[in-house]
């Protein structure tokens, strides 16, 4: 509960800081991801983690100033993040995946290029991400945690000033997933990689 109020407080706090002058869009936000696990640890040879591929969608809220083109956004997604997780020790194989509601926040920076930017507009941005777990589909050797963070990297290109197509790379920065073995978990984890393309169409 803390943690989430921090991070509705946190939104909060960015928009504020905003100039009265900002330009306000809004809209929905759809997407697809490719994850795995970044495997570490003395046990991590001992496993092989292969990407996932899942459906993301949610709601972005952008604020630019005019002119400088720096700005902030916020999204709400559904996202799902996990591997294929395979041993090779036994060769057994088990999809490792979680579902979150995820926050990302990003600092954007919108630049014009010549001839085109009546039209089109790329864009860079870069942020930190918070998400809740809402599900999971976990072998029964793991366990996975119920809050993580990341950050994300991105470029994209804006098109006629409301869609705007994008894609990124996010690191999480702690362990996605562990074993309820203390003796396991503490010779392997996992932290969640991804990259995420994603269509937003703001009002």
């Amino acid at each position: 509960m803390k943690k989430t109020i921090f991070c509705v407080a946190l939104v909060a706090a960015l928009f504020l800081a905003i100039p009265a002058n900002a330009q306000f869009k809004i809209g929905p936000k759809v997407g697809v991801n490719i994850s795995t696990l970044s495997l570490g640890g003395d046990l991590s040879k001992n496993f092989k983690s292969s990407n996932i591929s899942s459906f993301t969608g949610g709601v972005m809220a952008e604020f630019m100033v005019p002119i400088i083109g720096v700005g902030i956004d916020a999204s709400v997604m559904y996202t799902r993040k996990g591997s294929d997780l395979k041993n090779l020790v036994d060769n057994s194989t088990a999809e490792q995946h979680t579902s979150y509601v995820e926050i990302p926040i990003n600092l954007k920076y919108k630049f014009s290029l010549p001839v085109v930017g009546s039209f089109m507009s790329p864009f860079v941005y870069a942020g930190p991400s918070f998400a809740f777990r809402v599900g999971d589909n976990f072998a029964d050797q793991y366990k996975n945690k119920s809050f993580e963070t990341a950050i994300n990297v991105g470029i994209g290109l804006e098109f006629f000033s409301h869609l705007q197509i994008a894609g990124q790379y996010g690191w999480g920065l702690g362990k996605a997933m562990e074993f309820e073995n203390d003796v396991l978990n503490s010779a392997l984890n996992g932290k969640s990689r991804a990259w995420t393309v994603t269509a937003a169409y703001l009002f």
